[in-house]
């Protein structure tokens, strides 16, 4: 099969790699219809995190047709339609029980084998999962794979951050980062019934297209003074970080009131947290950050894609063939205009 694989810092191929076989009784092969590149896939091709072993089939974000399940396998069959969360799980440990996923005790997350151990990605033409009956989800027939793929990373991530930041009815709520997830959040924060949704980022397109999905669009900088003026002065109730930068942390300290929540859901490197701990103290603020559970948050994702109430179509701004992979990358890392989600198709 063709898939795009690691190859180095700064290095991916689209090349032959050995189709995948299933190798446990609950298993499931599906062919990929729509694969995403996410801004974490990133990470690793930048160096930021130690990158899986060379060949390694990468990409996390996965919609398709199951073409073989293995014997213990009960709710797919070979022709359903079905896209996976970014890391699978067994749906009976203590972390799955207690509605943790994504920390799963036999899970794994896709795109990453070290040391020859791992599972494999979904930037590729054949998908091994394994855990089938608990990590997978049937897509509704309204919903193509292109949009499908949204749900198990994109959109589940971003109601993830606005659920944990407390969105919730009649709030005031702040997203920092209109990329695909943070608009993903302010579509959650919405639904979970906030009054007001500040859409906060520099650059104009995406405060646009974040309006498009109910928010108020609004510069960085002018963000505190807009906020207050919504708010009698008191400042948000609920923070979505969608970003990963210590100056977006600062910032959605300096939007919340006191007493509210600052979610992270964006990818943080640096080693020390951008707001001090007294800081925290002052506000009574609290701080909540975590890979999202996306399997918990995949039903969910897909009715509200079935729905049509948002322009969800409108956050792939490329869809591409796998073997323009190569190019993606680069473009992605250097933050060329206009690429923000990208969907592979085989």
């Amino acid at each position: 099969m063709q898939a795009v694989t690691f190859e180095g810092v700064g290095a991916v191929a689209y090349r032959t790699v050995a189709d995948p076989v299933l190798t446990g009784a609950d298993e499931a092969l599906v062919r990929m219809e729509a694969a995403g590149l996410c801004g974490s896939d990133l990470h690793v091709y930048r160096g930021r995190e130690p990158g899986p072993d060379p060949g390694t089939p990468l990409g996390h974000e996965l919609a398709g047709t199951v073409v073989e399940a293995g014997a213990a396998v009960r709710r797919f069959r070979p022709g359903e339609r079905v896209v996976a969360p970014f890391s699978t799980a067994c749906g009976d440990c203590f972390y799955c029980r207690h509605e943790l996923p994504a920390r799963c005790e036999r899970g794994a997350l896709f795109g990453f084998v070290s040391g020859g151990a791992g599972l494999a990605g979904c930037q590729a033409e054949l998908v091994r999962v394994p855990l089938a009956d608990a990590s997978l989800v049937a897509v509704p027939p309204s919903v193509p794979s292109e949009l499908a793929v949204l749900a198990g990373d994109v959109l589940a991530t971003g109601w993830f951050g606005a659920a944990s930041a407390g969105a919730a009815a009649g709030s005031t709520v702040a997203v920092i980062g209109c990329g695909a997830v943070g608009i993903s959040a302010v579509a959650a924060a919405r639904e979970l019934g906030a009054a007001t949704v500040f859409a906060i980022d520099p650059v104009a397109g995406r405060r646009a297209l974040a309006e498009r999905f109910g928010a108020r669009g609004v510069m960085p900088e002018a963000a505190p003074a807009a906020v207050r003026a919504a708010s009698d002065g008191r400042g948000a109730d609920a923070i979505v970080e969608a970003v990963g930068s210590p100056a977006a942390t600062a910032l959605g300290y300096d939007l919340a009131r006191p007493g509210a929540t600052l979610a992270a859901i964006g990818v943080h490197h640096e080693p020390a947290l951008a707001v001090a701990p007294g800081a925290l103290y002052d506000k009574n603020l609290t701080y909540r950050a975590g890979r999202c559970p996306a399997r918990a948050y995949l039903e969910r994702a897909l009715a509200l894609l079935a729905s049509e109430r948002y322009p969800f179509a409108e956050l792939v701004s490329h869809r591409l063939p796998l073997a323009a992979a190569p190019r993606a990358y680069a473009a992605f890392d250097r933050r060329e205009p206009g690429w923000s989600k990208v969907v592979f198709h085989p």
